[in-house]
């Protein structure tokens, strides 16, 4: 994002094809080289990893495999652009960009809420698969949209104080 909460950029990195943790992590860190040349970034802004378990969701191994890489992907991050990372969890992202998610049975997950309303926000249409429905990623970037935008709200709230 720009300094004016201007969406610059929004993209993602292709990790199914690899396997193991630290391919994955070597392909990211390699990824993310080419971000600083093209644009000046000063802050960075991560989805905190998820700390308790919700029942039909992760299990265990899962969480500390996203917390690991999530903390992998950080660093590497923060080596290459030199700016230590914030970290915000979803729902307090959600919250700060002024979404009310709903709550029931008959109500869309929060994260599909929270997709509609990037959707809506920057009048994007996703690609699809060969079957029309919204391609994997794109709820990913979605989420990160979300995070950089409640982490440009903070900024502001915090240059004004």
């Amino acid at each position: 994002m720009d300094d004016q909460g201007r969406l610059k950029a929004m993209g993602h990195i292709d990790l199914r094809k690899l396997k193991g943790l630290w391919a994955k992590i070597d392909f990211v860190s390699e990824s993310l080289n080419i971000i600083p040349i093209a644009h000046n970034i000063k802050h960075i802004f991560v989805e905190e990893s998820l700390q308790m378990f919700r029942s039909g969701m992760s299990s265990a191994n899962t969480l500390s495999m996203l917390a690991k890489f999530n903390g992998l992907v950080s660093y590497a991050m923060r080596n290459i652009v030199e700016v230590d990372p914030v970290y915000i969890s979803a729902s307090t992202a959600r919250k700060r960009c002024g979404m009310t998610i709903r709550r029931g049975p008959d109500q869309l997950p929060a994260k599909k809420q929270a997709f509609e309303w990037v959707t809506d926000k920057l009048k994007k249409e996703w690609p699809r698969t060969k079957k029309g429905n919204i391609q994997q990623y794109c709820y990913d970037e979605s989420d990160s949209f979300v995070i950089a935008t409640a982490g440009w709200l903070q900024l502001t709230c915090d240059e004004d104080k």
